[in-house]
């Protein structure tokens, strides 16, 4: 049978493939080593820009080279200035500062780079608890970077129309509870999370000027009761941590704290029922084989079932064109 497949899997495609990660871990140095904001209002040599950063010169050369080449520099004569992309989404002095999901990224290097093992074996080959604060911080300010224009959106999209309660189950920095009181004067919002990750939420919270609508609840919502009665339950990117029987745990403790008619939402990175399909969650699942004891991703088709068995009365697709093969799926119960 003919190969009908139209991507490119020349050589030369299998090759860049193979060697993308030099791009990466490029961008990767950029920013953990702070080049794109301190250049982001002065241009330097790039021994100047060695000496600013503690770093040698020929290294910090060969790195201004390949961010140059790359278009994230621009080089005049002697002197390197950071792009208009770098300053918009490279440069912590940024308000669209991407660099917090950019060093989380950085953070799953030696799981990826060991993905052969978890395959062979079954099991995580990282800690998927980040127990380093900084390690921490830049998951969950980078879910916040990714999330802000995304949220809008969904926000936009979901009618919440008479609700005056939401649970944003395992919120984490608060994201889609700030974004949804935004665009719904009449809501109130709890975030409930692990302790760990309140001091994040509650800052970005106030940034927002939503203290007095929006409270965070610490809790582990797998051993801990959920308490309170809501409208409206919004579970974004949770279920793939886990496996079906605890996802499906999960949802019946949500439903049991929904107002009747109340509405549970789920986002995902969603798979095609065939499960050959799209490139983002497929990789995705991967990323959670090696970061989780049981996490993959979800099809459409499983996370129906999960909300019919936990008692949804009606299940729909919100229309939507997401990012990255990006879901919501909503249960009226």
């Amino acid at each position: 049978m003919p190969d009908i497949g139209t991507r490119d899997w020349s050589p030369a495609a299998i090759m860049r493939t193979s060697g993308a990660y030099w791009a990466s871990f490029a961008l990767h140095s950029g920013v953990e080593l702070g080049i794109f904001t301190t250049l982001n209002n002065v241009a330097l040599s790039a021994a100047e820009l060695a000496e600013r950063l503690g770093c040698d010169p020929r290294g910090t050369e060969a790195l201004l080279t390949a961010l140059t080449a790359m278009e994230l520099l621009k080089k005049s004569g002697d002197t390197y200035s950071a792009a208009p992309a770098a300053r918009r989404y490279l440069s912590a002095d940024s308000r669209t500062y991407l660099g917090h999901i950019v060093l989380h990224h950085s953070h799953l290097v030696p799981a990826w780079s060991r993905l052969s093992e978890a395959v062979r074996g079954g099991a995580p080959t990282r800690d998927a608890r980040f127990r380093e604060p900084d390690e921490r911080e830049h998951f969950l300010l980078g879910m916040f970077n990714v999330a802000c224009g995304q949220a809008e959106i969904v926000a936009g999209a979901l009618d919440l129309t008479g609700c005056t309660q939401l649970l944003d189950l395992g919120g984490g920095p608060g994201t889609y509870a700030v974004r949804f009181c935004l665009k719904n004067p009449q809501l109130n919002a709890v975030i409930y999370d692990l302790p760990t990750t309140r001091p994040v939420a509650e800052s970005i919270v106030a940034r927002f000027g939503l203290s007095d609508r929006i409270v965070f609840t610490e809790g582990d919502f797998l051993l801990d009761p959920i308490k309170g009665i809501h409208d409206v339950v919004w579970i974004s990117q949770v279920l793939h941590s886990m496996d079906d029987e605890t996802s499906a745990a999960l949802l019946h403790k949500a439903a049991g704290v929904l107002a009747p008619g109340g509405r549970i939402f789920i986002q995902e990175f969603l798979l095609n029922d065939a499960k050959d399909g799209p490139e983002h969650p497929a990789l995705f699942g991967c990323n959670m084989l090696a970061g989780t004891e049981k996490g993959k991703a979800y099809t459409e088709a499983e996370v129906r079932g999960l909300l019919k068995s936990a008692g949804a009365k009606s299940i729909f697709r919100i229309a939507l064109e997401l990012p990255q093969g990006c879901a919501i799926l909503a249960g009226r119960f």
